[in-house]
């Protein structure tokens, strides 16, 4: 059973290099179960999702990635994949509401698009959230487009998602009436609905997870629904609770651990016991750091998701793995 069984859209954001667009992926992967259909999103322009599934780079369409995690029954649902890129947006939009077709385009000539798309952020994010809007309000009118079950967004970093999705406030200086400043106000309904949720992806480290607290705080200020922290990257206790207290005051049994590596039929001298002396202490001053870091993280008052740190790195395979874990402890 999922801990978020309203939620329609799942906005994952995370400070950079915490791994948020992998656990953006695996969440797709994990909630599209039983037929369902999933889309996932990113408005970054790095065509992370292609490089993540090993595909060809995504074109401003909605595609069909993958099957997603089976559920008990072998039951799958449908992951779909959309790039968003602010000026097909505009170009989309301008078709949409003022009628324009190919006309739109010219505009580029006088430097419209630029305006929209790079000088105004606020209009580039209303362009970019208003696609993910539309994805999650679709109804059995939209017949000829897919209605999702549930929709991710990779989002921008931590330190800029609250002004991403606060669009209405982001634009009130530089658009006061017409359709865009409509479409903006509508869109915070839903962004301010229990039907989203924005969950923040940390590793245990001091500096991420001090802007993961900022970012609820910032999140919470703007009314926007604060989802649940996703650490990642967690290390394997391999070594005990004494272990760790006697390996980083260097104190670990020096004759064991030669006694060790000489059942194991493995050579070695004294640079090799120093070497693995050396590699428990930095162990056990890492494990520190992060049951710290942890503290901190239960003190943020959300709930909270563990995934694995997989040594070989990321691939598709690793990608299901971490869906399992995902729905495993309830975010999916």
């Amino acid at each position: 059973m999922t801990d978020w069984p309203r939620v329609r859209l799942h906005v994952v954001t995370g400070k950079g290099g915490t791994g948020k667009s992998t656990v953006a992926s695996a969440l797709a992967l994990a909630l599209a179960t039983r037929g369902r259909n999933v889309l996932l999103c990113e408005v970054e322009g790095r065509q992370g999702i292609a490089r993540m599934f090993d595909v060809d780079p995504l074109p401003y369409e909605e595609r069909r990635l993958t099957t997603g995690l089976p559920d008990e029954d072998g039951g799958r649902g449908v992951v779909h994949a959309l790039h968003i890129d602010a000026e097909a947006a505009l170009l989309e939009y301008l078709a949409m509401y003022y009628r324009l077709g190919r006309a739109g385009r010219a505009l580029d000539r006088f430097g419209v698009i630029e305006f929209a798309t790079t000088i105004a952020p606020g209009v580039r994010d209303v362009l970019l959230t208003g696609k993910v809007y539309e994805a999650v309000q679709r109804n059995s009118r939209n017949k000829n487009a897919i209605r999702y079950d549930a929709v991710v967004l990779d989002a921008p970093p931590t330190g800029r998602i609250t002004q991403f999705l606060n669009v209405s406030n982001e634009l009130a200086g530089l658009a006061k009436v017409g359709p865009i400043k409509a479409q903006s106000d509508t869109m915070m309904t839903l962004f301010r609905s229990p039907r989203t949720a924005v969950h923040l992806v940390t590793v245990l480290e001091e500096m991420p997870v001090q802007e993961t607290a900022d970012g609820i705080a910032e999140l919470r200020e703007a009314a926007l629904p604060v989802g649940g922290v996703i650490v990642n990257q967690i290390r394997p206790r391999d070594l005990t609770a004494p272990e760790l207290a006697a390996a980083r005051v260097g104190r670990l049994d020096r004759s064991r651990i030669e006694g060790d590596l000489e059942r194991a039929g493995v050579p070695h001298d004294a640079t090799l016991v120093d070497g693995l002396l050396t590699e428990a202490h930095d162990h056990a001053e890492r494990r520190a750091l992060e049951d710290s870091q942890r503290e901190v993280v239960a003190g943020l008052d959300v709930p909270t998701y563990e995934l694995p740190r997989f040594a070989g790195g990321i691939d598709l395979g690793a990608l299901y793995e971490m869906a399992g874990v995902i729905r495993e402890q309830g975010l999916a």
